[in-house]
């Protein structure tokens, strides 16, 4: 044995992880994303606890996890668009003591409206300034998001301010202990653009170990078309409900439209106007929100998936879903969308944004060719599903390890 204080100390694990992020019963955004981050964590051998900092919501506690509820302590600490967030977050990571904070964010986590919504994306600087190792796991970027499209600005002079104001903000996030991008060009963007030296390339991730599906569409029943998403603001149904009547009138009696999720949280109302305009058609079905039990079901189920988004806020995590259960999609033809999908590993059938007949002959091309639709499905499913949520998890938990050491 020796005292001498230079031996080499065994590095710290991270036990105690902090997960900040839209939880469920919670419909905020990111909140599927969250719940698998984690139940991937609280799988970890390595990790003894996991503190969720969820969101509040009307739905109820956050949602226990029945196969690790040992493990999960979840804590309803923030609500949607409250400027009181900062402060309530800084409470409640301080006293659950936890090791390190990984944080799901994407730039309206916190709020649709200015104040609440910019407040809350300097949580990451604020709970390094207070010692806390922290990373960000980051879906979006300010400056590729069409604030007015979004329906985060009014006018184009507010657009103008809001990306401006996106800019600051982004710094902001990038002042925390790392930032972990799905995207390899967002990555490369932050560093050309901002300097920025700790942003890493993560992989998404499939949520599951899922089976592999059979590819194509399901041999029984009508062939759906499914939407799956928070409708109202760059994600609009309308189109496709058009889209959908020309389909019909086109010959194809044997179809079912499935739109899945509810309103966008800025969009209250949105879906109940579109299922009055068309109460006409008897094969157009409203979900509502889908329980994560559900879902593999409403996927499986599809003989496609469809996007009818005007503009995109970055990656799909709808998309994703879709992927790992095999299904086919049909795409907006949104350049910078289109790239970041392909350099995924995704491929899809395009349409012309908010173009119903676009639409429509692009949902045609794959319910009439069930081999192109299979191998639109297969490629989709080997992008999903090619790095396990585990790993990803495995890449995070070493480098807030390396924070740790490096904070010792």
């Amino acid at each position: 044995m020796t005292n001498d204080s230079r031996a080499v100390a065994t590095p710290p694990a991270v036990r105690r992880i902090g997960v900040l992020t839209a939880f469920p019963p919670g419909r905020n955004s990111l909140n599927e994303f969250g719940f698998h981050l984690v139940s991937h964590l609280a799988e970890n051998p390595r990790v003894d606890s996991v503190v969720v900092f969820a969101d509040e919501t009307d739905a109820g506690p956050p949602l226990r996890l029945e196969n690790n509820e040992h493990k999960v302590e979840a804590i309803a600490s923030w609500k949607f668009n409250s400027v009181t967030n900062p402060l309530r977050l800084i409470r409640a990571v301080r006293a659950a003591k936890v090791d390190a904070v990984l944080i799901n964010l994407q730039f309206a986590t916190f709020g649709d409206g200015r104040v609440p919504g910019g407040l809350g994306l300097l949580i990451p600087a604020m709970l390094k300034k207070l010692g806390i190792p922290t990373a960000v796991i980051l879906h979006n970027l300010a400056d590729n998001v069409d604030m007015q499209d979004a329906g985060f600005a009014d006018s184009k002079v507010t657009a103008f301010v809001m990306t401006n104001a996106g800019k600051l903000l982004t710094r902001a996030v990038l002042a925390t202990d790392y930032v972990a991008l799905t995207i390899p060009r967002y990555v490369e963007f932050l560093r050309d653009a901002y300097g920025a030296d700790n942003v890493l390339l993560a992989p998404h991730g499939s949520f599951e170990e899922i089976a592999e599906p059979a590819f194509g569409p399901p041999a029984d029943g009508p062939r759906k078309i499914l939407a799956f998403g928070k409708w109202g603001t760059y994600k609009t149904v309308d189109v496709l409900v058009d889209a959908f009547r020309r389909l019909l009138d086109r010959g194809y009696d044997d179809l079912e439209l499935v739109i899945a999720g509810t309103d966008s949280p800025n969009s209250a109302g949105y879906l109940a106007r579109v299922a009055a305009e068309c109460s006409d058609l008897d094969n157009v079905v409203f979900t509502g929100y889908v329980e994560e039990e559900d879902v593999s079901d409403l996927f499986l189920g599809s003989a496609v998936t469809a996007f009818p988004y005007t503009s995109t806020t970055g990656s799909s995590g709808v998309l994703h879903q879709a992927g790992s259960y095999g299904r086919s999609a049909v795409l907006p033809a949104i350049g910078d969308f289109v790239e970041v999908i392909e350099e995924e590993g995704f491929i899809g059938q395009y349409f012309q944004p908010g173009d119903p007949v676009s639409l429509a002959d692009a949902l045609a091309k794959l319910l009439d060719d069930p081999s192109l639709n299979a191998e639109h499905g297969t490629r989709n499913y080997l992008a999903a599903t090619g790095i396990p949520m585990a790993e990803v998890i495995d890449w995070h938990l070493i480098h807030l390890d390396a924070l740790l050491n490096e904070k010792r």
